[in-house]
């Protein structure tokens, strides 16, 4: 065998972990997420309070999302509604981006991937790629604002298909103490 090949294998694990120790923390536009925080809504299915956890979790290899909004009794929904979803948010690094996955109580499981992360890291915009238990054709895009230290907004947008998107929900968060 070569004795150059044989010193590059040799080397080769402390040359990758050397690269890998170098790079930037893919997670850092998120840890701003993480804890626990309240929420209060309005929308299409009325006006919600409600409860989010951003944990980071198996090794910080996945951002587990976990939310509960309670929405008031309306016209149209004369006893109210309680809405679950559990989430886990990856870095896809082949693509070098983030991909959300929603699994939703009522059988929605939406698939999405982050479009835009203002350079000030205060904005992300989320793009469905697919989602299951509906129709073709539908499209879903969650907006966040970071306003402080402490809350952020967030917007989802529904749009049938052939048509633009328009507000579905507004959230506004506040981290728990």
């Amino acid at each position: 065998m070569n004795k150059k090949f044989l010193i590059f294998l040799v080397l080769l694990p402390s040359i990758l972990f050397a690269q890998t120790d170098d790079k930037q923390d893919p997670w850092e536009p998120f840890r701003f997420f993480a804890g626990a925080w309240t929420s209060t809504g309005k929308g299409c299915s009325g006006i919600s309070t409600g409860d989010r956890e951003y944990q980071f979790v198996l090794e910080e290899n996945f951002l587990q999302v976990t939310n509960r909004a309670i929405y008031e009794p309306q016209e149209q929904n004369p006893k109210g509604e309680v809405h679950q979803d559990l989430g886990f948010i990856s870095h896809d690094g082949i693509r070098d981006t983030f991909v959300w996955r929603q699994f939703h109580v009522e059988g929605f499981v939406n698939q999405y991937v982050l479009d835009t992360l203002a350079s000030d890291g205060k904005t992300f915009i989320f793009l469905t790629e697919s989602i299951e238990n509906i129709p073709p054709g539908w499209r879903g895009r969650i907006t966040c604002h970071i306003l402080n230290d402490d809350e952020f907004a967030e917007i989802f947008d529904l749009a049938a298909p052939e048509k633009e998107f328009e507000l579905y929900i507004e959230n506004h968060f506040t981290r728990k103490e």
